[in-house]
């Protein structure tokens, strides 16, 4: 009876995750106000730009689009495999990947953007090398080369883990 009630109670702790998911949501309402500002800048100074500045102005558009669409797996996969499962049956539009990633297909994937998200704002920083120092490049770099080595790290360690549960 007392176990019971105390796994209940544990099951019931999952719902503590969802006003994170909704911070989320949230947070992807301030990146649109940020893509709009962007946006904004991009198109007053579009023609008085060069070629240099207008590449920086669209990778920026573009790592905010990586991110807003990073914030939107995190929400819908996180919520779906840690706190309760959509029902879809009534939206024509439904993505095929909601609903299909597990935890293992999420952190890979959330790692993924953030190695695409470190190699936009390197790109960015080379753009504009004159703004930066070579001790500035030097740890975006090595930052970048962090995370990439652990997305292959997480990679090859979830490859070994699931070839160990195949046998």
């Amino acid at each position: 009876m007392l176990e019971r009630t105390f796994e209940r109670a544990l099951f019931a702790c999952r719902w503590l995750l969802a006003p994170f998911y909704a911070a989320l949501a949230i947070g992807l309402f301030v990146l649109l106000v940020k893509l709009l500002q962007e946006l904004g800048h991009f198109i007053l100074h579009a023609l008085d730009s060069n070629e240099s500045q207008t590449i920086l102005g669209v990778l920026t558009l573009v790592d905010l689009s990586f991110t807003a669409s990073l914030l939107i797996i995190v929400m819908f996969s996180g919520y779906e495999n840690f706190v309760s499962k959509f029902d879809h049956s009534d939206h024509k539009d439904w993505p095929e990947w909601m609903g299909t990633i597990d935890f293992t297909g999420l952190k890979l994937k959330l790692m993924s953007s953030i190695v695409a998200i470190s190699a936009i704002q390197l790109l960015k920083a080379f753009m504009d090398v004159k703004a930066n120092t070579d001790r500035e490049l030097g740890w975006l770099v090595g930052l970048h080369m962090v995370f990439v080595v652990s997305g292959l790290l997480m990679a090859l360690t979830d490859r070994v883990a699931a070839g160990h549960h195949d046998k």
